[in-house]
């Protein structure tokens, strides 16, 4: 049942980055207004959200003066301290997600725990304290091994691949164990899997449990970031599409997630012998908020991420959760990724007379290479009621080229 709201409803949200930026216009759609806590008047939210507050999410004073009068508080990253959340709720301050799912996306430890504990299919993975423990867990479970610290790691940040027990002794590892140890968390040590490719399953989950499913789709990464994502995923067997979405819904419904809930996931085609792994859909990594791998809702979708995270914390009726345009349409996302070009708007015209039909988001951000600054969606749709698949590949291609092309229009500068 939705709680009585205030009018207008009020959500405030914590970081102020592109998926803050981005609620704002499904906010305005419905009447909800938004109030962020934002580290400048220059960050990619705060230049699009009229009533911005400055401050530190990282204080507990200026997040508990920021949060009064508030319907329900949100985030757009994970990183909000825990002191800060235990504050919040000692106020009474309704949150969504809640600390007690929230820990599961901060801390990749506990969410590996928390995995195995709910019986879903993880890598093979332990915590570990020091190299002997390191290479002990490399040698019985197959090298490479992936090392990760347990928190603030984000678009391969905080990600090592080690490919020998060899590695173990480098400069970087011992320095990484240093700072665990001085953390007292240690690290986590993972299975390098075999993977065919990787997959992400969105939901959303009201507080008095509704859930709404996307589509599973095919994000793929570049040097560790978000590249290009495809909605539906191609060419995935039936079985695995449902299992992806029974996994995300399982640990909506188990860790009672409010709001959006991105599980990136591992496929595996086939049994790998050399490493003993058998096929089917394992869990990476989870993300309680609007994620990379949904963006393409935004043009692509019949409710996009944003409004329908919005929906969900304020405990309203979900959006449908389709591809726009029915059997046969899909959507493809390609990020913006920073390049040579200073000024992203100098390559705009030529961007959109390259394409009518392809949709620009820009964030508001500085360019430096690698760096997000916006996406395009390129939605395709087909009146052909018995297209065959090498005609349904050849319209993904094209898509996926013009999306290709638009980018670098737009990041490298016009021609």
């Amino acid at each position: 049942m939705t709680a009585q709201l205030s009018s207008p409803p009020t959500v405030g949200v914590l970081g102020d980055g592109q998926l803050a930026r981005m609620m704002a216009p499904a906010a305005t759609h419905l009447g909800i207004e938004l109030h962020l806590l934002a580290a400048s008047h220059h960050a990619s939210a705060a230049q699009v959200i009229a009533r911005t507050t400055l401050g530190d999410y990282r204080s507990a004073d200026d997040v508990l003066a920021f949060a009064q009068g508030l319907d329900v508080l949100t985030f757009d990253h994970e990183h909000v301290p825990d002191q800060v959340l235990s504050a919040l709720a000692e106020a009474g301050i309704p949150m969504n997600p809640g600390p007690h799912a929230l820990l599961y996306a901060q801390d990749k430890l506990a969410m590996r725990r928390r995995i195995e504990e709910l019986g879903l299919p993880n890598p093979r993975w332990t915590q570990v304290h020091s190299a002997d423990e390191l290479i002990r867990f490399g040698d019985a479970s197959g090298w490479p091994v992936v090392l990760k610290t347990p928190r603030g790691g984000y678009d391969g940040k905080g990600v090592m691949v080690l490919q020998s027990r060899q590695e173990v002794s480098g400069q970087e590892v011992s320095s990484w164990l240093r700072r665990a140890e001085q953390a007292g968390t240690g690290l986590l040590a993972e299975q390098r899997m075999p993977y065919t490719r990787e997959l992400s399953a969105q939901v959303a989950r009201r507080p008095s449990g509704d859930v709404a499913a996307y589509p599973v789709v095919e994000p793929t990464q570049t040097n560790g970031v978000c590249d290009e994502v495809i909605a539906p995923a191609p060419h995935t067997s039936q079985e695995h599409l449902a299992e992806a979405e029974r996994i995300a819904r399982s640990i909506a419904e188990q860790l009672q997630v409010t709001g959006m809930l991105a599980v990136e996931l591992f496929e595996v085609a086939e049994p790998d012998d050399a490493t003993g792994t058998a096929a089917g859909i394992y869990v990476n990594e989870l993300a309680m908020r609007p994620h990379n791998s949904g963006h393409w809702t935004m043009d692509g979708s019949l409710t996009s991420q944003f409004e329908q995270h919005l929906r969900a914390v304020l405990d309203l009726p979900l959006g449908a959760a389709a591809v726009a345009g029915g059997a046969g349409g899909f959507a493809v996302m390609k990020n913006l990724l920073g390049g040579s070009s200073q000024n992203l708007h100098a390559g705009v015209a030529e961007a959109m007379q390259r394409s009518a039909s392809a949709k620009i988001h820009l964030y508001g951000k500085d360019p430096r290479p690698g760096r997000k600054v916006g996406h395009i969606n390129i939605l395709s749709q087909t009146t052909r009621p018995q297209e065959d698949d090498d005609a349904a590949t050849r319209r993904l291609e094209r898509a996926r080229r013009t999306a290709a092309e638009i980018a670098e229009i737009i990041v490298e500068g016009a021609s």
